[in-house]
């Protein structure tokens, strides 16, 4: 049976697969057979770009569907699963989407537990497994110790995770927790691994993937060697001065659109310089929001998306377009807007409220004191509480305070790598104006090579402070 596994998703492929490729479709074929592997099993397998591994998981999500095996995509963030889900042929949910569950009305709790797993014999597969970090410093597990709790409370249910250890770990974190085997079995796992790190034939020709495989090849040495971006040879890469920059994005506007071109910068800083350069010099837009605005969510919200079926929650990281401005009003101190979002990747509106501020701050998010002063405001504020309201009616009232609980947005149309990260763009702008490397670090490759890695036809440098040949 396992055999027949194999074979079959090499017929589901849409060529002929490597001798590598081979090898890691024989283990996933022995993993995914019932009855072979121990119910505390997890295939790790790490993909670099431009091996395959995503026709790969077409190609065994195909099969595991034709033989009426249960299979269920997930990845970390709305954008990753849509891009998964599209590759895969079968729809692809966001893990806290899958995995948890609001608190009871009523309940005082405004935190979401993990949901039981009702499924039996299922394969879990999570793509852009490297982005799953710990949790948000509230306490709680992390969504790698939810992930694990979750699908394996299911009867039999095993995971394959999918990920990219050259790209950047998740923030704060040195590695990616999630693509480590000895974190895995200290969490009382089996762990399979395998390793897909031979292009396809099929890249040879893109200077993207051309470019990210030398990159990625380029960590691996010791001490790192200067980086080389290969650009003359390809069509697909450009290197291009801050002159041409103008220029170029506006093509970009006007051939594939707003939603699939993206700036990735390395600070929010330069995000901010970048979005605020775009709107007034290529959009013309001089009003601070516009109907048509594409913004970034700053941070998770759980408060708007309980009136909208089908949305779990608002992501930090989320994309979303303004498709109509209710109105705008100024209070504690700060801005804000009531307005209509259509999140992109979800095919969703919903109603509600954003935080201005946050457009044209530098900070990634509000800061705290400001939002701890924000807190106090609204709890002492004598159009809704009376002197002797007690602290704990207060308190669970701010839970559901649509100024507290605000979405906090960003213009989408640079951002840091971070946030571009689980995403893919039709035409991508890396900012590598004044980086100064006397000496190269780890970083920086990482950096470089996921925001390459973003890019699906066009890949634009800026102004790189590389050599370029």
């Amino acid at each position: 049976y396992t055999r027949f596994i194999g074979e079959s998703v090499i017929n589901n492929l849409p060529y002929l697969p490597t001798d590598q490729q081979v090898g890691v479709i024989a283990a996933l074929s022995r993993f995914v057979t019932p009855g072979v592997m121990s119910s505390d099993s997890v295939f790790l397998l790490c993909g670099y770009a431009g091996t395959g591994k995503t026709s790969l998981m077409g190609a065994l999500v195909k099969t595991l569907s034709s033989l009426n095996m249960p299979v269920v995509l997930m990845a970390p963030t709305g954008r990753a699963a849509k891009v998964f889900g599209r590759f895969a042929g079968k729809f692809a949910s966001t893990i806290h989407r899958r995995i948890y569950r609001p608190p009871l009305p009523g309940s005082g709790d405004g935190f979401y537990s993990v949901a039981d797993n009702p499924m039996r014999r299922a394969i879990f597969i999570v793509d852009e497994a490297s982005m799953i970090g710990g949790g948000d410093g509230d306490g709680r597990p992390s969504l790698l110790e939810d992930l694990i709790y979750y699908v394996y409370s299911g009867e039999d249910c095993r995971m394959i995770l999918l990920g990219d250890t050259a790209q950047l770990p998740p923030v704060g974190c040195g590695e990616s927790p999630a693509m480590n085997p000895d974190v895995l079995r200290s969490m009382g796992l089996k762990v399979t691994r395998a390793v897909m790190s031979k292009t396809v034939r099929q890249a040879s020709s893109s200077g993207i993937l051309y470019n990210a495989t030398l990159l990625r090849r380029a960590m691996s040495r010791n001490p790192l060697p200067e980086p080389v971006l290969y650009v003359s040879r390809f069509d697909d890469v450009q290197s291009i001065t801050g002159e041409e920059l103008e220029d170029a994005i506006s093509s970009s506007y006007a051939e594939g659109g707003i939603d699939d071109t993206i700036v990735v910068t390395r600070s929010n800083r330069r995000a901010l310089d970048y979005n605020r350069a775009i709107r007034a010099r290529i959009l013309d837009r001089e009003e601070e929001l516009c109907r048509g605005e594409r913004i970034m969510v700053a941070k998770n919200n759980y408060l708007w998306s309980a009136k909208v079926k089908g949305l779990d929650f608002i992501a930090n990281g989320d994309i979303a377009t303004i498709e109509r401005i209710i109105s705008a009003e100024e209070k504690y101190g700060l801005r804000w807007a009531d307005v209509v979002l259509s999140l992109t990747d979800r095919d969703i509106s919903v109603e509600c409220k954003i935080m201005l501020d946050t457009l044209q701050s530098e900070t990634p998010a509000l800061e705290t004191d400001m939002l701890r002063k924000l807190a106090n405001d609204i709890l002492t504020d004598p159009d809704i509480f009376t002197p002797s309201t007690p602290m704990q009616v207060r308190m669970k009232m701010l839970k559901t305070d649509p100024y507290f609980n605000a979405l906090q947005v960003k213009y989408a149309y640079a951002v840091t790598c971070h946030k571009a990260q689980g995403g893919q763009w039709s035409d991508v702008y890396v900012d590598m104006a004044f980086i100064s490397l006397e000496t190269p670090v780890i970083e920086f490759y990482r950096w470089l090579y996921t925001s390459t890695t973003r890019a699906v036809k066009k890949l634009y440098y800026i102004s790189p402070g590389v050599r370029v040949e």
